[in-house]
């Protein structure tokens, strides 16, 4: 990501900002979206006044229609931008018991749809130009559903199966396709007293976690982890995933269960 411009969703403060230093940093132009449009512009004339490179700012809420219709139809019509970024994600629906509607729509809404309807509407222009990038923010969470609450993990696996697809499509065409698994990691989305009550080992700073997404990228990294040592653990993992496809869909069921074969 060097010399681009490069679209941000939630980019008004956290991973988004910390993602828009670095790459403006590196010399990137960049379009900056989120809901707080004061805060957006702060940060846009920080880094313009910084590093020189344009910054745009587009208030929008991407849990609202109207708003992620107007993003994806930047996306697809402005031939400018070659990387995106989808960041923007809640979390906290709490269990399973005390969910809220409402906020586990928006939540659905933010953290799925809109990542699928932007990345949809800037790949074709990509592939077509044989170039450029989409990174997805996900998180840890969706390689331990069990470990946290029931929608956010959902949320980000389906982000994780959707970044995969997304390069086995795209990665031919010469486009480059990361998804981004976070663990703790010390903004916003997480309370002060939350994070007070976990252990400081397991808390990373934003900055370290994007430098080290930046870096993963750099060497060219599909799945990104940031705080996993060895990283033979994940080709370990996804090499057993790929053992069980050979047997995933059979003609006859598995003679444990003891179903007669269909005439």
């Amino acid at each position: 990501m060097f010399n681009e411009t490069i679209l941000i969703t939630g980019a008004s403060d956290g991973i988004g900002a910390v993602f828009a230093d670095r790459l403006a940093r590196r010399g990137n132009n960049l379009i900056l979206v989120a809901r707080r449009a004061e805060k957006l512009a702060d940060l846009a004339a920080k880094l313009q006044a910084e590093t020189g490179v344009r910054v745009e700012v587009l208030a929008a809420d991407l849990a609202k229609a109207d708003d992620l219709a107007r993003i994806e139809t930047r996306l697809r019509d402005d031939a400018s931008i070659t990387g995106l970024v989808n960041n923007a994600g809640i979390a906290g629906e709490g269990g399973i018991f005390e969910l809220d509607p409402a906020y586990v729509t928006g939540m659905i809404d933010l953290n799925i749809l809109a990542v699928t309807r932007l990345s949809a509407a800037i790949a074709p222009r990509l592939a077509q130009a044989g170039k450029g990038s989409i990174v997805n923010i996900t998180s840890v969470t969706a390689l331990m559903p069990d470990g946290f609450t029931p929608v956010y993990p959902a949320t980000k696996a389906f982000v994780l199966a959707f970044t995969e697809a997304l390069h086995a499509q795209l990665s031919p065409s010469g486009v480059r396709v990361q998804a981004v698994l976070p663990g703790i990691t010390r903004t916003a989305i997480w309370e002060e007293a939350q994070l007070s009550a976990i252990p400081a080992e397991m808390v990373m700073e934003v900055g370290e976690m994007v430098d080290a997404t930046l870096a993963g990228f750099d060497l060219g990294e599909t799945i990104t982890i940031p705080a996993l040592p060895d990283n033979a653990q994940l080709d370990a993992y996804l090499a057993a995933r790929d053992a069980l496809r050979p047997n995933l869909s059979l003609a006859h069921a598995a003679a444990r269960y003891g179903v007669a074969v269909a005439a």
